[in-house]
């Protein structure tokens, strides 16, 4: 099978287009410079020069795949977001309008979690829906996404489309540049955490959600989506337990999620001078739980999440050999 990937340069993309290369299929990979895809070229897989705001690009790859991984999407939280609508909204929007034109048998759509708004740890399922629209969101990230899931790619699937969307949780794993990974980087410089006590986030190894993503290829049924979310955590919590599978003497502080939200709108007037994660979108984002069930993707496509003590340790063994100097 021949499959289009976008985001192949990325942290889930790579590892999807790697997997699929392992299997035997072919590998078209979408990349605005296609030098950051040399890696993937070397493995076999075919680069295009495209870029997702520019529809007339997009073609070329996608004419004659069996199906379409639209993986790419602008993350930031805390920082100037101009590119965040042109990407994860008309971005999307010309994929998944592309495929649909020229025929493609099948699509996934990586939405997120993140389009259920501040669940509170609740488990939620596909059936849930926050509307954001009345409600607000925590991110630049949250909104654009959301905009992307509920305007455009479900109007799409509608329209025929045979698309399957899934939506991962916090993704982690090796080769990861998310605050998650900032996060355990100070775990493993010892540094002190302040985090919010009521933040509830489910695990996702960056392996098993790509997994995921040809499981949905594979079994997913067109229409449908697919929370493939790993096991739920308490921040705190999870840190601690990070912090003993590092041997980590850092101290973290839970601070009360109301407190966090407060600290966020005294920081609104010094945004520009602040880090990300100390922004007032920074600390909104950081006080909100994104949590869902993945029981359907288990029981329909087979989905089977590692859990935290398991994935964690090779992720830290693996920023420690990052920052290991060589000689």
């Amino acid at each position: 099978m021949t499959y289009l990937v976008t985001g192949a340069t990325g942290f889930i993309g790579g590892r999807l287009a790697r997997r699929l290369l392992a299997a035997g299929h072919r590998v078209h990979a979408l990349a605005r410079h296609p030098e950051a895809a040399a890696p993937l070229e070397a493995g076999g897989a075919r680069v295009f020069r495209g870029d997702l705001t520019r529809p007339e690009t997009l073609r070329p790859a996608m004419d004659g795949v069996d199906g379409v991984f639209h993986v790419a999407a602008w993350y930031a939280v805390g920082v100037p977001a101009t590119a965040a609508e042109p990407t994860n909204v008309q971005g999307t929007r010309n994929v998944l309008e592309t495929a649909l034109a020229l025929g493609v048998p099948k699509v996934v759509y990586t939405s997120t979690v993140a389009v259920f708004g501040d669940t509170r740890g609740r488990m939620v399922d596909e059936s849930y829906f926050y509307d954001g629209r009345k409600l607000g969101w925590a991110s630049e990230y949250d909104r654009t996404k959301w905009i992307a899931h509920y305007e455009v790619a479900r109007p799409l699937a509608k329209a025929g489309l045979p698309l399957v969307t899934v939506l991962p949780g916090l993704v982690y794993g090796p080769g990861d540049h998310s605050p998650v990974a900032d996060l355990l980087r100070d775990l493993l410089r010892n540094r002190t955490l302040l985090l919010p006590a009521g933040t509830v986030y489910c695990w996702s190894h960056v392996d098993d959600v790509a997994a995921a993503h040809q499981l949905a290829m594979e079994k997913g049924q067109p229409g449908e989506d697919y929370i493939v979310a790993g096991e739920p955590h308490p921040l705190v919590a999870a840190a601690r337990r990070i912090r003993t599978m590092a041997g980590s003497r850092s101290r973290i502080v839970g601070l009360p999620n109301p407190a966090v939200r407060a600290m966020g709108l005294l920081a609104r007037p010094f945004d520009r001078w602040l880090p990300p994660r100390y922004t007032s979108e920074g600390l909104r984002a950081a006080a909100t739980s994104y949590t869902g069930s993945s029981a359907k993707a288990r029981r329909e496509l087979g989905y089977d999440p590692r859990p935290l003590d398991t994935g964690m340790p090779p992720t830290l063994e693996a920023l420690r050999n990052a920052h290991t100097p060589t000689r």
